[in-house]
């Protein structure tokens, strides 16, 4: 598409905050999510990697906090907010952004750069309207009003901490206000970025010794010794150790599952929705790189991504299978590990985005596939062996909920007594694992082993 001044669409978005408006655009008209699109524009564009960093500041910051910024345009706009054309209301939650929730960028400058940008992208008509209104928020930055806390509790969470209604209410009425609250805030953290190392080709102590090398600031992980925090985002996978396999970008809550799996050097082990592959490389690595995994996933492009993780990674003793999991038929496994598909509602803080794509039904909707899943996987386990059921969600519909409706039809299965494989102290009072964001300071994560005793 070449405009009246012969500027095609590449130019129109191009440079941080053009792209920026881009991505959210699309994440507003379609049902891809943020992080794709972000990964697609990264690996593509020509921004240098300071510009990159950037444009994941100001679209996964938007995400987050769309509500409350949304609250503020609202109370400014002329008109209704929410019917504006996509590219007006895009740049403005851009800019609302960089004046809100980042310091180092002045607000005037923000204010420029929205201006030249929707001359660009809807001409100058628009362009007094939004110099207009930043410069209004500018000016009444500081007396910006919120809901009252004490006259509706909920709408002043929802608005100040940047959260679907339905969300806040649910966990009101689950955890009360003070827990409720953290765990808001707790979502709206930035993340850290967690490493696994790679034990098949290097040890933790040595690992670090590699970050020190390169002056990069880390945090040992909380529970699992595989596991190191970075102090700071930074370009990661540029660093050549990457390349050479000597870790995985993965978050501490993703080993717990595979640590309740117990698994030996001499099994066969089934991950039945194995897809990116994470868990099924660590499973690897705690069973030496021997036995067998077989890693099941229905999209072949999804597994083509794991091989290749996995020749990064030099794990060998996984075969890949695509296959729908419903309909998959193998020999009796010693372990079946099923991560289910799940509302991932334990990992707001990375994806900001799911929180707005959300709502009661899905996880209403997800409950009939999870259980479903797991009486598959359980068809699939051997007797005296185990299956781990486990989510990236915090909602008990979608954890002990499906758990206690499996058990209740299959009593040739219990749930497992944690004998060390995991901290006691993530353990809950059915007996399975549970972490939350703002009691654990990792992604909130459900597990449960169900052993086969018939």
């Amino acid at each position: 598409m070449i405009n009246e001044e012969g500027q095609t669409k590449a130019d129109l978005y191009a440079g941080v905050r053009g792209t920026a408006v881009k991505v959210l655009n699309r994440i507003e008209r379609t049902d891809a999510y943020l992080e794709k699109l972000l990964e697609y524009e990264l690996k593509n564009s020509e921004l240098n990697s300071q510009d990159k960093a950037l444009l994941y500041e100001i679209v996964h910051g938007v995400c987050r906090w769309s509500g409350k910024i949304d609250w503020i345009l609202n109370g400014f706009f002329k008109g209704q907010f929410s019917k504006s054309v996509p590219n007006v209301k895009n740049t403005l939650r851009v800019a609302v952004y960089q004046i809100m929730f980042l310091n180092k960028i002045p607000a005037y400058a923000a204010v420029n750069e929205a201006v030249e940008l929707i001359k660009r992208l809807q001409g100058q008509k628009y362009a007094g309207l939004i110099n207009a209104v930043l410069r209004n928020i500018i000016r009444c930055k500081d007396s910006i009003r919120y809901p009252d806390a004490r006259e509706d509790t909920a709408l002043y969470l929802s608005i100040y901490y940047s959260h679907p209604m339905w969300m806040v209410k649910r966990w009101l009425a689950r955890f009360g206000l003070q827990a409720t609250e953290a765990l808001l805030i707790a979502n709206n953290e930035r993340p850290g970025l967690s490493l696994r190392v790679n034990t098949a080709k290097t040890t933790p102590e040595e690992f670090k010794t590699l970050l020190d090398g390169v002056s990069l600031k880390y945090s040992p992980g909380q529970y699992l010794l595989e596991f190191i925090k970075l102090n700071s985002v930074t370009n990661i996978m540029d660093w050549e150790y990457f390349a050479k396999g000597y870790f995985n970008i993965q978050d501490e809550s993703t080993g717990f599952s595979c640590r309740l799996l117990d698994v030996k050097p001499s099994m066969r082990v089934l991950d039945l929705c194995a897809a990116p592959g994470g868990k099924t490389t660590y499973i690897s690595n705690l069973m030496q790189n021997e036995g067998e995994i077989v890693a099941i996933d229905k999209y072949e492009s999804r597994l083509k991504a794991l091989r290749k993780n996995l020749e990064r990674l030099g794990i060998t003793n996984v075969k890949t299978v695509e296959a729908d999991a419903l309909k998959y038929e193998d020999e009796p496994f010693d372990r079946v590990l099923l991560d289910t598909p799940c509302s991932g509602l334990g990992t707001l803080s990375k994806k900001p985005d799911i929180k707005w794509k959300r709502d009661l039904a899905d996880i209403r909707n997800l409950n009939a596939l999870q259980l479903e899943l797991l009486e598959k996987a359980a068809s699939l386990v051997k007797p005296g062996g185990a299956v781990v059921y486990s989510t990236c969600t915090i909602e008990p519909d979608e954890n002990y909920e499906i758990v206690k409706k499996f058990l209740d039809n299959n009593p040739d299965f219990q749930v497992h007594r944690n004998n060390g494989e995991v901290p006691a102290e993530l353990i809950d009072e059915n007996g399975c694992l549970q972490t939350l964001p703002q009691v654990n300071n990792i992604d909130g994560a459900f597990a449960c082993r169900l052993d086969r005793v018939g």
